[in-house]
């Protein structure tokens, strides 16, 4: 019972971190606070996967950008968990966002989307191509993924099609992001590109990270494509 109070006890504390952190990212440097916030997970052990994916799920449903959050998966845990993490957090994540805006806030993402042509096109898109459309613009880095998470919400695509396309969309990306994550080596590098590295290291990480672009690019010029052709039509 005491080793079940402790564990209470440390999800909590930790959920109050959480928010006191991701308010503190309202009014300081947002990529400095998340470098913190990640430095702190660093120390959590088993515990700290989890608090990543609860940390990344508030980003996604506050709309704060978390494109440090996967770039610091990749440093903390690695390509492969990293990954896996990441990947789970942003669809969890886009996922709550969609229901709130299905469901509490339709008025509000309403107002914010009112007039964008874009997301005029994609609803109408979704209505003839449902799920297609959801993974072709997680696919596309041109429409903004926070909002868009909001912004399905008011579409008719059915959750369990939004949520299997959102994570298959998202894939590609989320490998790409957390593998230039791990070549910062360390957090305090992260994004700044101060550390230097050995010419065998730049190397082999070098062939990983040509490889994984060519792939990401290539699939993202067709995403455009066959997203432009199925709205214009």
């Amino acid at each position: 019972r005491r080793g079940a109070t402790r564990t209470v006890a440390k999800v909590a504390l930790a959920a109050v971190a959480i928010g006191a952190l991701l308010v503190a990212a309202k009014y300081f440097n947002l990529q400095q606070v998340f470098r913190d916030a990640l430095a702190w997970i660093s120390g959590l052990g088993p515990v700290g996967p989890l608090i990543f994916i609860a940390l990344y799920i508030l980003a996604c449903v506050l709309l704060l950008p978390g494109s440090i959050l996967t770039l610091g998966a990749g440093v903390l845990f690695g390509v492969v968990l990293g990954s896996v993490v990441v990947s789970i957090a942003s669809t969890i994540g886009a996922t709550c966002a969609f229901l709130i805006g299905r469901y509490l806030a339709r008025g509000w993402v309403a107002g914010r989307i009112a007039g964008n042509e874009k997301f005029k096109a994609i609803d109408e898109a979704v209505g003839r191509e449902g799920w297609k459309i959801v993974v072709l613009t997680r696919l596309s880095p041109i429409f903004p993924f926070n909002l868009l998470n909001y912004a399905f919400g008011l579409t008719t695509v059915r959750l369990k099609h939004y949520f299997l396309a959102s994570w298959l969309g998202m894939i590609p990306g989320t490998i790409m992001y957390v593998y230039i994550g791990s070549l910062a080596g360390d957090l305090a590098t992260l994004g700044t590109g101060e550390r230097t590295r050995t010419t065998g290291e730049w190397v082999l990480y070098g062939a990983g990270l040509v490889a994984t672009v060519v792939v990401t690019v290539f699939v993202t010029r067709l995403a455009r494509r066959a997203l432009a052709g199925r709205i214009s039509s």
